[in-house]
């Protein structure tokens, strides 16, 4: 054991590992003795520029310009000229876990708070407070003491409102997270012109939503849209074309291609007979067969002709609930397209019973 600089070190087994001990309190220049270990050469690595940048200047006081080894396993910072320990029980400052940070709106440990919005004024980086249920939660008035009017804007709260009901509604029918997305935006581009003021948020959202489906390529009919929502079809209808005017946007027109897919899963039909659906209803739109009839309605009539012609038949009540038609509107638009059966059909459909015995409503 040895003395410098008023430290005292001390050199453990054959090769010189040293360890540096700052003087006691009150003067004296003994120490105790501390853990003796020796670096495993296994464990120790290079400390990076930037962690010792973070950290004082630690330096060997033998070789003042050696670049000092990191043991990470017992926190010292090792001389590696002479094994001279010259700093011990360093702070390691990284995380406990080893992970990747995301943008999604998932756990992640590697921070802490939600994803940034950029949809809302701050970020969505204000506090939300749960409601509470316990005594303490409620003053003497029977009001939350915590509430959230004090942390987030008018503005916020209501954009936040809306997003979680286009969530649940997204959810209810199987949209996926880019139409949700969409939807938001929509949304947000419509409430900050404020084109639409008086309006029902809800009904704002349900146009939007159904906005942003037709946009994506992934069409849902206005009932659908109102059965996962509480607006009225003839309101989401009128926010739906003022919120085209408002944004100056447009959305392609519907084909019966667009249903046609979702329909005869729905109902569970083989790809045979959806694609000769798929054909006869192209087929009546191409001969003009169906003037002024609504797509969705071409499209029922062409599946309940295509499975009346197969094994897999469907009656107009199945076809009707799952297209959201009712049976009468099925049957008019069958009538405009049973004379010209025999031209509609692929040729190559393989035919469970004649065009000629095909039902006449």
């Amino acid at each position: 054991m040895r003395m410098r600089g008023g430290a005292v070190y001390k050199r453990a087994g054959r090769r010189a590992v040293g360890r540096l001990f700052p003087p006691p309190l009150g003067g004296s220049r003994c120490a105790c003795a501390r853990r003796s270990a020796v670096a495993a050469p296994a464990a120790v690595k290079m400390a990076s520029s930037s962690r010792l940048d973070v950290l004082p200047r630690v330096t060997c006081p033998n070789h003042p310009d050696a670049i000092l080894v990191e043991d990470y396993r017992a926190g010292d910072m090792i001389c590696p000229e002479c094994g001279l320990v010259v700093g011990d029980r360093v702070i390691d400052v990284g995380s406990e876990w080893r992970t990747f940070s995301n943008d999604k709106a998932t756990k992640d440990p590697s921070r802490v708070g939600d994803t940034q919005n950029p949809l809302l004024s701050d970020g969505d980086l204000t506090t939300m407070i749960g409601k509470g249920t316990g005594a303490a939660s409620f003053d003497e008035f029977g009001n939350s003491k915590y509430q959230n009017r004090r942390t987030m804007s008018s503005s916020d709260r209501a954009i936040m409102n809306a997003f979680k009901e286009i969530t649940n509604m997204a959810d209810r029918i199987n949209l996926p997270r880019n139409i949700v997305d969409r939807t938001n935006t929509l949304f947000k581009q419509v409430y900050e012109q404020k084109s639409l003021k008086g309006r029902c948020n809800d009904a704002i959202a349900s146009a939007c939503l159904y906005i942003a489906c037709r946009q994506e390529g992934v069409p849902r009919t206005f009932k659908e849209i109102c059965a996962v929502s509480r607006i009225s079809k003839k309101e989401i209808g009128r926010c739906f074309k003022l919120i085209l005017k408002a944004l100056e946007t447009s959305v392609d027109l519907i084909t019966t291609g667009d249903f046609m897919s979702r329909f005869c899963s729905n109902l569970g039909l083989p790809k045979q007979v959806q694609m000769a659906a798929t054909h006869i209803a192209r087929k009546a739109v191409e001969i003009d067969l169906v003037p002024g009839r609504s797509p969705i309605s071409v499209a029922a009539a062409a599946i309940y002709m295509a499975s009346q012609a197969s094994t897999e038949k469907r009656t107009q009540k199945e076809i009707g609930d799952i297209a959201g038609v009712a049976d009468v509107t099925i049957r008019q638009s069958y009538r405009l397209i049973y004379p010209r059966a025999p031209d509609l059909f692929p040729a190559d459909f393989k035919f469970d019973t004649p065009v000629d015995k095909l039902p006449q409503l």
